[in-house]
């Protein structure tokens, strides 16, 4: 059998070359030049990320501080301002034989020197049920050891209270003391509604009245105002920039420390009084009233709180002290001419790398309400 005869192609042959050195470097300088494209886009993302994030940190910081001061405020002055002659009366107290003295006033600010943070210390009676003031019916010796009042309503063991004479001055100071006993009856007069503050029932009672009590004692007419343990707090900026409280115990006679909130570097503090007795504030200031009368002007407290972010930038962020715009309304001390407004430049140059931080004021007005509502 014969078969047809085939031929066979032959393929041609292909040679493969190899990449050039050349061509080797070309891609590796595309793809470093890749890299650092996305290096410096994330870099700049992820910076801008830490400002707002940080951003909100201070924000979040800054709000509760205001908040946490705003509240106590509020609440400055319960059960001390319904007898007018309070107002402004040096307390003595001794606790275990140490004398300590204070003043009556719902809110004082003690200024910074230079522009450094305000402090602003908070009084008033965490009385639970109701605080009212009770009339002292019958004189009371230095050396007495129980008041005779008109009524003991709201009046407790363990209570603390003080001892308003009816005209403080230097000589006639108001005493802080604690309730070691009370008897009610049907009327003013001896036996009835009694006040006993025992020496030896109590760290804060001294034996006859020693220390604390003026030598002419309490006459009729004078006052008891009841503060249940004390409210006594103190706002400040501690040396690690955080927002700082400082609380008075009345059952230890110490004084407890703690921080609140980071990185609040700055807090101002003003006054609003009532110079011209129209019942509306018409001036801002820092000066603490040193009589009866000028307590008696203080109607609000204006609050500036400066909260620094935590991101430490590369770049100089901040070119001035940051200013708190207080408006054109009424008076303020201290503001200059801003624009059309007027603000107070508040104080944060002497922080290390201060222009290397973003800041932000936050601000109030707080009405004092036990100051509006005292009776006169």
């Amino acid at each position: 059998m014969r078969y047809p005869y085939s031929k066979t192609s032959v393929s041609p042959v292909v040679h493969q070359h190899g990449v050039t050195l050349i061509e080797l470097m070309v891609g590796i300088v595309i793809g470093l030049l890749a890299v650092l494209v996305i290096s410096q886009t994330m870099a700049f993302s992820e910076a801008q990320k830490r400002s707002t994030t940080s951003g909100a940190d201070a924000q979040v910081n800054g709000t509760l501080s205001l908040y946490t001061l705003e509240r106590d405020l509020k609440e400055a002055g319960y059960g001390l301002t319904a007898v007018n002659s309070s107002l402004g009366c040096e307390i003595r107290s001794s606790y275990k034989g140490t004398a300590s003295s204070f003043t009556l006033a719902p809110v004082v600010i003690t200024a910074g020197a230079s522009g450094a943070p305000d402090t602003v210390r908070v009084l008033g009676s965490n009385k639970d049920n109701f605080s009212v003031p009770a009339l002292i019916v019958k004189d009371h010796p230095a050396n007495a050891a129980n008041f005779f009042v008109n009524s003991g309503v709201g009046i407790a063991d363990g209570d603390f209270m003080l001892a308003v004479p009816e005209t403080p001055d230097a000589s006639n100071w108001c005493s802080l003391f604690q309730v070691t006993d009370s008897k009610s009856g049907s009327g003013p007069g001896l036996g009835n509604n009694q006040v006993l503050h025992n020496s030896g029932q109590s760290d804060w009672n001294n034996p006859g009245g020693s220390t604390i009590f003026p030598a002419g004692g309490y006459n009729t007419g004078s006052y008891l105002l009841n503060l249940g343990a004390i409210i006594n707090r103190s706002y400040s900026i501690s040396a690690g920039l955080n927002l700082q409280l400082s609380t008075f115990s009345s059952a230890s006679g110490a004084v407890t420390t703690q921080d609140l909130f980071p990185n609040i570097v700055q807090l101002q503090a003003f006054y609003g009084k009532d110079t011209n007795a129209d019942g509306a504030v018409d001036t801002y200031d820092k000066v603490t009233p040193t009589t009866q009368a000028g307590w008696t002007q203080i109607l609000t407290v204006r609050i500036g709180i400066v909260a620094r972010s935590t991101q430490f930038e590369r770049d100089i962020v901040t070119q001035s002290s940051p200013q708190w715009d207080v408006g054109t309304a009424m008076s303020v001390s201290g503001a200059v001419d801003c624009g059309a407004s007027k603000c107070v430049s508040i104080k944060i140059d002497n922080l290390p790398d201060w222009q290397r931080y973003r800041y932000k004021v936050y601000e109030t007005t707080v009405p004092l309400r036990n100051m509006l509502w005292r009776s006169t």
